[in-house]
């Protein structure tokens, strides 16, 4: 069933990808898609590369979208300072509504008790 996830979010991660770079100005080299225990998801600058997680599978499309953006805009700034916000509203207006419906919600359920 895992790996049934992942791939669904790497088909869907990838198409939004090709959707941004021509309007974020940016290239994503690798989308790597695994489960994760702490993160919605990560990025490292220096190549290019975003990390998701398989528990966005279970969320709606458009809080997979918004992971994939706020990512991307890592690329072009790497902290969570006032341009990264300014880029985010830029963007994607709404970025804030998705934030926080994932944060609503735990990252997966992982330890179930009975």
């Amino acid at each position: 069933m895992a790996a049934w996830y992942r791939e669904q979010v790497r088909q869907v991660a990838l198409a939004l990808v090709a959707k941004w770079e021509p309007i974020m100005g940016v290239d994503v080299d690798q989308v790597i898609v695994r489960q994760m225990k702490t993160k919605w998801g990560s990025c490292t600058p220096g190549k290019c590369t975003i990390r998701l997680n398989t528990e966005l599978a279970k969320k709606p499309r458009e809080c997979l979208e918004y992971i994939v953006v706020h990512e991307m805009v890592h690329l072009l700034e790497p902290s969570h300072n006032e341009t990264f916000i300014s880029l985010m509203d830029n963007f994607m207006p709404q970025w804030r509504h998705m934030r926080n419906e994932l944060n609503q919600a735990p990252l997966g359920h992982v330890d179930w008790d009975y």
